[in-house]
């Protein structure tokens, strides 16, 4: 196999410039972050001011659905255009949705807006982590990895308690207009310190791929929410269609070349199976706090908090443990917690709510292991020219992933049980458990296969960047 052509030199930037690159970089992860955080903990008042209780999913659902089809497609725009432009647009079309989902007056304002802001945070994060797998080398990326995990720490332990205060003592659409000052500070920071570290060259972006995973995406979960299985039928046909659109394009949405090989298509599957499990369960907790624990917002929100608190710590000591951890090994570990712990949940379901939240921060740590070490698996196994569809393809799975999980939670805890709340919705949430512990379970098996052989040299910088000091 030939040796992946070699980039074109990146601009030469002092330290301190490269610094506040990075620092710009990361408020944007905050922004995302945040939005994840905070908006979780609104949800039971947003259903109780506008309406809806069967469209209670869907806000979440659309959200990931539309980050997630436009994550590759941001991420190979920018294999051939570059990244900076289009991270700036990313973050504008993220502060639009904001807004506009602050100022939703129905159900379906507000799901169209969480459209939107999907749209542009499918950019933040899979362009973020691309440009900084291009400005550092593995050992580097390490510190700055635990920087951004450190984000996500302050987010998780700060948004959900803030998503909580800010409905109770203001309204629910402050959850959203919380974003606005961190996305213009990001936007701030980019527009004077971001270098252009993309290579751009002529190619085709594959918008057939692009449409029909839209679709077929959309469909799958639309019919899930609404049980409505000719839709279900339909989408899983167009989805079919575009994997095999995509093995005939040239340049694919999804890296279909790096798919070949075994250790990517265990870090695509384990981050699809892992994020339904995740993302499917914490878009009910909030929900199961106030229905079945007759807390108010601010404990709806406190129950996320040891989850995502867990899943930062444990991606900063992940982020230390690859210079002597096998990547492979961290990965089975992180996905032994997790069947250990939904196991536990599925029989924590009447027991206090400290109990709950006592499992969700184990829960995160094993998200935390098993999440970033297979995608720094997947990056450093992939050529140069295809680290950002690589970087979006795995946080596509794992959206992706998200936003099935969200659905088909919602059908078998059943919307009989979220509107009457109490037994009901905990033995519906002991139906989601059980859902999340045969999906982990699953990429615990898939992660067995992976051979646990030293991590893979560090990949050199870009010529022009400078080490840290």
């Amino acid at each position: 196999m030939s040796a992946p052509p070699t980039p074109a030199a990146a601009p030469a930037i002092s330290p301190q410039v490269r610094q506040l690159a990075t620092v710009g970089l990361v408020v944007g992860v905050f922004l995302a972050a945040l939005e994840a955080s905070v908006v979780a903990t609104a949800m039971p008042s947003v259903i109780t001011d506008l309406g809806g209780e069967r469209l209670y999913a869907l806000p979440f659902a659309v959200y990931l659905l539309t980050s997630t089809v436009s994550s590759p497609l941001w991420g190979r725009a920018s294999d051939i255009v570059g990244r900076r432009r289009l991270y700036l647009w990313g973050v504008a079309i993220f502060l639009i949705g904001s807004a506009l989902c602050g100022l939703s007056s129905s159900m379906t304002a507000l799901i169209l807006a969480r459209a939107v802001q999907g749209l542009g945070a499918g950019a933040l994060l899979p362009l973020t982590l691309t440009m900084i797998g291009e400005l550092y080398t593995l050992a580097e990326r390490t510190r700055v990895q635990s920087f951004i995990s450190g984000v996500w720490g302050v987010s998780g332990l700060l948004g959900p308690l803030l998503g909580g205060w800010l409905t109770e003592s203001l309204s629910w659409r402050w959850t959203f207009y919380a974003s606005l000052p961190f996305g213009v500070a990001a936007l701030l920071l980019a527009l004077r310190f971001l270098p252009e570290t993309g290579r751009p060259r002529p190619a085709r972006l594959d918008w057939p791929g692009a449409l029909l995973f839209t679709a077929g995406s959309g469909l799958l979960v639309w019919g899930l929410e609404q049980k409505q299985w000719p839709m279900v039928a339909a989408g899983l046909l167009i989805l079919l269609a575009a994997v095999l659109v995509e093995r005939r394009h040239p340049e694919p949405l999804l890296p279909m070349r790096a798919l070949r090989e075994r250790l990517p298509r265990v870090a695509f599957a384990g981050n699809l199976l892992g994020g339904a499990a995740y993302f499917g369960v914490i878009a009910y907790l909030p929900l199961y706090a106030q229905g079945v624990s007759g807390g108010g917002a601010t404990s709806a929100g406190a129950i996320l908090t040891p989850m995502l608190v867990g899943w930062t710590l444990t991606a900063i000591l992940t982020a230390r443990l690859v210079r002597t951890v096998p990547l492979p090994r961290i990965a089975q570990a992180g996905f032994a917690v997790l069947v250990v712990m939904f196991a536990a949940l599925t029989f924590a379901v009447h027991a206090p709510l400290w109990v709950t939240s006592v499992l969700g921060f184990a829960v995160g740590t094993g998200m935390g292991l098993a999440m970033l070490s297979l995608l720094l698996a997947a990056q450093e196994s992939s050529a140069r020219e295809d680290l950002g569809a690589v970087t979006s393809g795995v946080l596509f799975a794992r959206q992706m992933g998200g936003a099935l999980g969200v659905a088909l939670m919602a059908l078998l805890i059943g919307s009989g049980a979220i509107e009457s709340g109490g037994f009901q919705l905990a033995e519906g949430l002991r139906r989601a458990y059980l859902l999340a512990l045969g999906l982990v379970a699953t990429a615990f098996t898939l992660s067995l296969l992976l051979r646990a052989a030293p991590a893979t040299p560090a990949r050199k910088p870009a010529a022009g960047s400078v080490t840290p000091e």
